[in-house]
Parts: C-alpha cells; sequence; structure tokens
C-alpha cells in the first residue's frame, strides 16, 4: 500500500535521494528562506543597516571588500534576495539540470554548477574592478544564474541539435537558445540594470569548454572530479585495498568503455534532436536513465 509522504519527508528523501537538480533547487529555496527570515528580524528591530547580510550572501565585487569575505564566491551562487529572481533562475537550472543529467552524471552537474559560478563571479569582479568601479549599482551580486548559464551552455554546445519546444508549441535548437542569451547579456554590458551579466557571461564561458574533449584529463570538470576522487579514497588505513581497486580495471579497459558508452549516448541523442524523447524504446531511456544516476 503506498504510503503517501508529508512535506518535510519528501524534501528528506529528495535530499537523501533523489536528483542532484532537485537537491541544487532545495539548497536555493533554503537559502531563500533563510535571507527573507533575516530581512524580516532586520525590519522588526527597524535596523537599516542590511550589510550584515550582504556580506554573509553576497559577493563584493570590490577588491578589498572581497578579499575581507572571499566567500561570497560560493554563497552568492545560492542566494537570491528577490522572489522573482528565484523563480525565474529555479525554473531554468530544472529544465536545464535535468537535460543535463539525462547526458553526464550527477557530480559532473554539481561541479559544473559550482565551477561555473565561481568563474562567473571572478569574472564579474575582473569587470568591476576595470569598467565599473565608480557604478553607482550595489557592490554586490547574489543569483545562480551564472552556474545555471554554465550547465545550460554545456548541454547546448555539447549536444547543439536538440530541440526544445519553446513556449510549448515552438520548436528551437538548444544552440540558437544559448546565443540567444549569450548575445542578450553581451548588449546588456554597461547598462546599469542590476544584472551581472559578466558572471552570466563567465559561466557560459566555462559551459563551453566543459564539454570540449569531455573525457580527457585535460578538461577542467574531469579534472577536478578526478582530485575530489582521489582525495575521497585515500584512506591512510587502507592503503593495500585502494591499491588493489584501482588495479581491478586497466586504463585501457576503463577508456574503452566509457568511449563506448559515450559513443552509445550520442546515438541516443541524435535520435531525441531528430524525433523527440519518446521515440526511444525502453531500453534507451534506461540507458539514458543509469547514465544519469551514475
Amino acid at each position: 500500500m503506498m504510503q503517501n509522504k508529508n512535506f518535510l519527508e519528501e524534501i528528506k528523501f529528495q535530499i537523501r535521494h533523489g536528483k542532484m537538480t532537485n537537491k541544487l533547487i532545495i539548497i536555493n529555496v533554503g537559502v531563500f528562506v533563510l535571507i527573507q527570515l533575516l530581512m524580516a528580524i532586520q525590519r522588526l528591530t527597524e535596523s537599516k543597516d542590511g550589510s550584515f547580510i550582504n556580506n554573509i550572501f553576497g559577493l563584493d565585487t570590490h577588491i578589498g571588500g572581497f578579499l575581507m569575505r572571499p566567500w561570497g564566491l560560493i554563497t552568492s551562487i545560492f542566494s537570491h534576495f528577490d522572489l522573482w529572481h528565484l523563480l525565474f533562475n529555479m525554473l531554468f537550472l530544472y529544465f536545464a539540470g535535468k537535460f543535463f543529467e539525462t547526458i553526464f552524471d550527477q557530480k559532473r552537474l554539481l561541479a559544473t554548477y559550482l565551477i561555473g559560478g565561481i568563474i562567473g563571479g571572478l569574472i564579474e569582479l575582473l569587470a568591476h574592478y576595470l569598467f565599473f568601479y565608480n557604478s553607482s549599482n550595489s557592490p554586490f551580486v547574489v543569483g545562480a544564474s551564472g552556474s545555471i548559464m554554465a550547465i545550460f551552455a554545456a548541454i547546448a554546445f555539447y549536444s547543439p541539435n536538440t530541440k526544445v519546444m519553446l513556449f510549448g508549441v515552438l520548436p528551437i535548437r538548444l544552440f540558437i537558445l544559448a546565443v540567444f542569451f549569450l548575445l542578450k547579456d553581451i548588449i546588456g554590458i554597461g547598462h546599469e540594470d542590476g544584472i551581472a551579466h559578466f558572471a552570466h557571461i563567465g559561466g557560459a564561458i566555462l559551459g563551453v569548454i566543459s564539454v570540449q574533449n569531455t573525457y580527457s584529463q585535460r578538461n577542467i570538470i574531469t579534472f577536478t572530479l578526478k582530485i575530489f576522487k582521489n582525495l575521497s579514497t585515500f584512506n591512510f588505513g587502507s592503503k593495500k585495498q585502494t591499491k588493489k581497486t584501482f588495479r581491478a580495471k586497466s586504463d585501457e579497459t576503463y577508456n574503452y568503455e566509457k568511449k563506448m558508452k559515450q559513443e552509445k549516448t550520442d546515438v541516443i541523442l541524435d535520435k531525441i534532436a531528430k524525433s523527440g524523447y519518446e521515440s526511444l524504446n525502453k531500453a534507451e531511456k534506461d540507458f539514458l536513465f543509469n547514465q544519469s544516476n551514475k
């Protein structure tokens, strides 16, 4: 007999067993709720000093402020102060993240999100230092847009001919959408519209780079994942067991199997691009699902 989960149980289930896209959305929403609670406390205490919230959750684009609060590179990519900003970004993340996970694995999604956001933040920081030091806009930047642009650009340049239904009626290629968003940010440079255009562009650049020679050790995402994998498997108390694990497969066998899986994935993606997801048979859908869960 099926038992319906309540809201908190569903959240716990998604955090433990859900896809990485769902986990990232939950973190972003949770941080937004925390920020709103802190803002409510600030209003109740009639405090006009909002620097405490900005200093924790925002990326200070003034060099001096950034050096004092470098954690903003991380906290800012999970933070939103405005509800509509959050809703738009989470819808975009849900679409891009779900598609990303049908092509790559969840660890790669997380790495692309984090590195894309960090690179976007650094480029935004550099741009403010070079061009907008005396800008009247707030020096603080928040939002997951740079991270999401990295994810979207990655799938758009990896599978450019895949079509999506814009507004549910207009088929358009992912590559065209990615170019549109990129041009929109380039045109927006210099306008004091409160949008971190350089962060978006930086994230998009990382996304494009991340799918060049995807599984090469020189690929920035693959290299980062390998470092963290080596760190996680490094155990002083079980060196022999670790060595045995690494020798279970030769490099040639591992690379060959990875190449075969990637070629099969590419064939399925081409089929989706030409005939849509529903044209896949059960075996092909199961293969994509299993690949996204690794």
